[in-house]
């Protein structure tokens, strides 16, 4: 079983962007399909890095997570340039 972990960076971006419900969708939606292959499109699962991956909320919106065994971590959500800018800083 895979567990979903939110920093809390990643829960003030959502709050204070108000997309609350939308990430809320898109987090189950990503916990079924993470790892099925064929879902991963749908989904529009994306590898980063070794351990880095993105999915999608919609057209603008992004969230970056950690994949470790057992547990998928989400540490940040913005849009394209905001998403570079964290890789940027990040690695």
């Amino acid at each position: 079983m895979i567990s979903v972990e939110l920093s809390k960076r990643f829960k003030k971006i959502v709050r204070e962007a108000g997309r609350e419900a939308e990430v809320s969708a898109t987090l189950k939606l990503v916990l079924e399909g993470y790892g099925k292959p064929h879902a991963h499109t749908g989904l529009a699962i994306r590898k980063l890095g070794k351990h880095l991956y993105e999915c999608r909320t919609g057209l603008a919106w992004r969230l970056i997570f950690a994949a470790r065994k057992g547990a998928l971590t989400f540490d940040f959500a913005g849009d394209h340039d905001e998403m570079q800018s964290y890789l940027r800083n990040e690695r």
